[in-house]
């Protein structure tokens, strides 16, 4: 045997696996509860329709609240902010990020987004365990803002307005039930007027 056979698959391709693993678990998570409600699914059941074991599930979500609120958006969002012309401020280039990304997904991920969103409005361990990952989206906000100005992400400025888009991101999507919550599209209006009232210096 080789070594880089005896090395195992290459960096990549592991990744890819992971990524694989990773959606798998996800989706047969989200189409438990749909079957079975949230409360009644157990990470042993999911664990069994993804065909791994409960520690490997762990390894990927640390929580079933996890399944629910960790997916792409932030770094698809935060991909598409970088990639913004250079001449954007950085509110008006977090907008037009915002707009791609709504306008990238698809009718899978419009339905799956729906679902994930009023697990988040109805359940109240998913809602409470929302706010950690608010504080882990503001991180990477602040990163991409701060990549973006160059500056360092540590710098005041640079917190203070991801805080600000966060906050009005909350402002824009926690407050409303179910029903509201399902609308994605219309979600991501009121995000965009949020953000526009920010970006106009929140005038009352």
């Amino acid at each position: 045997m080789s070594e880089s056979a005896a090395a195992g698959p290459p960096a990549g391709l592991r990744e890819r696996k992971k990524a694989r693993t990773r959606a798998a678990i996800r989706e047969h998570a989200l189409r438990l509860f749909r079957e079975h409600g949230y409360t009644a699914t157990t990470v042993e059941q999911i664990a069994a329709a993804a065909e791994i074991s409960p520690a490997t599930f762990f390894r990927y979500y640390p929580t079933k609240e996890d399944v629910v609120l960790q997916d792409d958006m932030d770094l698809i969002t935060t991909e598409l902010l970088e990639a913004q012309p250079a001449g954007l401020s950085p509110l008006a280039a977090f907008r037009a990020a915002a707009a791609q990304s709504l306008a990238q997904m698809t009718a899978t991920d419009l339905e799956r987004f729906a679902q994930t969103s009023s697990l988040t409005a109805e359940v109240p361990e998913i809602r409470a365990k929302a706010i950690d990952e608010f504080t882990r989206t503001l991180d990477e906000i602040t990163a991409a803002l701060a990549r973006r100005v160059g500056r360092d992400a540590g710098d005041f400025a640079v917190r203070t307005l991801s805080g600000a888009i966060i906050g009005v991101i909350m402002s824009a999507t926690m407050p409303f039930g179910p029903t509201v919550a399902s609308d994605i599209p219309g979600m991501f209006e009121r995000i965009d007027a949020a953000l526009a009232q920010l970006e106009a210096g929140l005038p009352l």
